[in-house]
């Protein structure tokens, strides 16, 4: 094809035929925030609490710290390559993948929330007669919110970034376009999905922002 291929993109993300079926934006933009939410979600499950506890206790944080930097590391294709000759095709090569790729995030604003309190109000609530348990439901957590969800932030956008290697091992999402287009040496259809996979990661992260701001304590807005 001739002519700008950044101008035949939007041309292509134009078409109409582009925005229906199964194949359509619409579906394929579900797909992809369907393998986020679920990647995110997996990893929130052992790296929230996980995170909390460290952040609480000072116990094995260097350990987790150490274990968040190498995670951050692991190329995430390579990654999903591994688990799909091991797992086979499938979502399941893929979801594993997020979930190294989000479990960083998570741990970090998990226990950087908890560490942030005010070492005065966890001694006040702990003179008090309050449980350990109540001073990390009742004061460290309600406090360090906003960076609970700052992790959940970065998580987020980090794995709706790279969810397009999703289609790498047959799946769907926003990455069967750019695979597609790869194939085909379709570059306006390459160009498209990356796009949209761009726009998608930025939507999520200003939507994100925003709750990360409304959660803060007010001495913390206005400062």
């Amino acid at each position: 094809m001739t002519g700008n291929p950044f101008l035949q993109a939007l041309a292509w993300l134009a078409e109409a035929a582009h925005w229906s079926g199964p194949s359509g934006i619409p579906m394929r933009t579900l797909e992809h925030l369907g393998y986020t939410a679920l990647g995110v979600f997996v990893a929130a499950l052992i790296a929230v609490p996980l995170g909390l506890l460290v952040g609480h206790t000072g116990v094995g944080k260097s350990v987790a710290i150490a274990s968040a930097g190498a995670a951050r590391a692991l190329p995430t294709l390579g990654l999903v390559t591994l688990f799909a000759l091991l797992l086979g095709i499938g979502l399941t090569a893929p979801l594993l993948a997020f979930v190294v790729l989000a479990v960083p995030s998570l741990l970090a604003g998990a226990y950087s929330a908890v560490e942030s309190a005010d070492p005065a109000t966890v001694d006040a609530a702990r003179a008090q007669g309050m449980t350990e348990w109540q001073i990390l439901t009742k004061v460290e957590i309600p406090l360090g919110v906003p960076l609970i969800v700052g992790g959940f932030r970065g998580a987020t956008v980090q794995v709706v970034a790279t969810a397009m290697l999703a289609a790498y091992v047959g799946n769907g999402g926003l990455g069967r376009y750019i695979f597609l287009g790869l194939t085909s040496q379709d570059y306006p259809q390459m160009i498209a999905g990356s796009l949209l996979v761009i726009a998608l990661a930025l939507l999520l992260d200003l939507a994100l922002l925003l709750l990360q701001r409304v959660t803060a304590p007010r001495g913390a807005k206005t400062a």
